[in-house]
């Protein structure tokens, strides 16, 4: 039987999360095949949860000692939404121990969370992506040249960080600024881009041990003017899976989306957010940690597709190997 470290925790706005994802985690691994342990890092530090009590972890060996019996980890399921896991901190640890995990690599980790790179380098591939700058955080807020560059409105978020935190949408010249120090709370780049106007969707993709297969695709409506902390999270949006598009769209949405995962060389699941404009995607982000509460966008997907969680969890840890 292998053991399964399951990573959460972590330092970023996303900490609670991250605990969610990683006990849905360990509730649906198949316990015939792997003992799944809720590893806890905070301030680079690891420590075992169980049953109540924290067990410390040798960064040495990433191993533990459990009533007189040292512990060691085959493989471990990344479950930490942010740093240090999605922008590729951690990655680089796991590789000079050669312990598998269940996620893209620190390169790719790197580019994926930078929003502004990541888009530019797609834009750049020829996929469709939203105009957008970066603003450093203490800089001279040129509010003229930024309207300019993007219109209004405009969309003003964090440039690296997730679940919607530090974003506002920027309708007025009078709130840009105010949306430029909230983002700026959760990051030190600040991402403005154009809004797009359409039907956002959200569609996971994952390497099936054959084919890079893309999930059912979700449509998301939100009670908010956009998809906000509290429509994600909070029940202030319906998230409708499968969407409410048309057999010729959904073709196109996956098409995008799988060739998205593959020139970005992503491993494990991932779920890239879009705007339909006219029956065509454009690109927004890309989670390569996406949420696994049951209740998460990626799980629901699974679920339309007849796919388990178990069945899910037990495909991303044995393609870590690959």
């Amino acid at each position: 039987m292998e053991n399964i470290a399951i990573l959460t925790g972590g330092d970023s706005a996303e900490y609670n999360i991250s605990l969610l994802s990683a006990n849905t985690v360990l509730k649906n691994l198949n316990k015939s095949k792997y003992r799944g342990f809720i590893v806890h890092i905070k301030d680079n530090t690891f420590q075992v949860l169980l049953e109540g009590v924290r067990i410390p972890i040798s960064k040495e060996d990433f191993a533990f000692t459990l009533k007189g019996e040292k512990i060691f980890f085959s493989k471990v399921f990344m479950a930490l939404h942010g740093p240090p896991a999605e922008n590729g901190e951690i990655q680089p640890y796991f590789d000079n121990l050669r312990i598998p995990y269940t996620t893209c690599s620190s390169e790719v980790s790197s580019l994926t969370f930078d929003k502004f790179k990541c888009n530019k380098k797609l834009s750049d591939l020829g996929f469709n992506c939203a105009q957008s700058i970066i603003h450093e955080k203490g800089a001279n807020i040129e509010i003229d040249s930024i309207i300019k560059e993007v219109k209004l409105p405009c969309f003003v978020k964090p440039n690296g960080a997730g679940s919607s935190y530090g974003i506002s949408k920027v309708n007025k010249e009078t709130e840009l600024v105010n949306a430029i120090h909230k983002a700026s709370e959760h990051d030190n780049e600040v991402l403005i881009e154009s809004f797009v106007d359409g039907t956002e969707i959200s569609c996971g993709v994952y390497f099936d041990g054959n084919n890079i297969t893309a999930l059912p695709i979700t449509e998301i409506v939100s009670e908010n003017d956009f998809f906000d902390y509290e429509a994600k999270y909070e029940g202030k949006s319906k998230e409708i899976t499968p969407a409410r598009i048309s057999s010729t769209v959904q073709e196109r949405v996956e098409e995008v989306a799988k060739k998205v995962y593959k020139v970005l060389n992503m491993r494990g699941f991932s779920r890239s957010e879009y705007i339909l404009v006219n029956e065509e995607p454009f690109f927004l982000e890309i989670n390569t940690v996406p949420g696994m509460t049951e209740e998460s966008i990626l799980p629901q997907q699974a679920a339309v597709a007849g796919i388990s969680l178990k069945e899910l969890f037990d495909n991303a840890i044995q393609m870590a190997l690959n």
